[in-house]
């Protein structure tokens, strides 16, 4: 790991874990859906450590390696239902926003599938996502997953450090 964000810059640091709480929280969105966004903007991004965390997540929701492993290739895989079609749809949608610049057929596609409240929140999931790919591949985190009971995993555990372990 290049910096350790977390203790550099606590307050930042807390800031994404506060919105990573609200959506986790104080949303109607299912765990499962939003471990499938978090999992595809994460491979859009090229951020391991975050492929790791949400692939591992997606285990503990009891979802099978199929699901999985279909998630980058997720249109040509009917593993998916159309709501979280529409959201990984959504997902790719705004995270290239260069691409498309979240187009009116991106609109109105996953508007079909998500309420008013429901679209902001999944965009404030997506936004959110995407501001951890940054801080984990700008820094280089590694994933390095210990065995911890479900109770005990945090919404985004703190990236160690190579050569660390995560009691460092």
């Amino acid at each position: 790991m290049r910096l350790k964000y977390p203790k550099l810059a606590p307050g930042g640091y807390e800031a994404l874990a506060s919105l990573g709480h609200y959506i986790n929280t104080e949303t109607v969105l299912e765990p499962v859906l939003l471990e499938l966004v978090y999992l595809r903007a994460s491979q859009l991004n090229g951020c391991g450590y975050c492929i790791g965390m949400h692939s591992d997540e997606l285990h503990k929701h009891h979802e099978p390696d199929s699901r999985i492993d279909a998630v980058a290739d997720w249109r040509g895989s009917d593993a998916f239902t159309p709501r979280e079609r529409a959201a990984l749809a959504w997902t790719e949608a705004v995270t290239d926003v260069n691409a498309s610049h979240v187009s009116d057929e991106e609109y109105a596609a996953v508007s079909a599938f998500f309420q008013e409240k429901d679209l902001v929140d999944l965009t404030f999931a997506i936004a959110n996502i995407n501001a951890w790919n940054r801080m984990g591949v700008a820094f280089r985190a590694e994933w390095k997953p210990k065995a911890r009971s479900s109770a005990e995993i945090a919404p985004h555990a703190e990236p160690v450090a190579a050569g660390e372990t995560a009691a460092e």
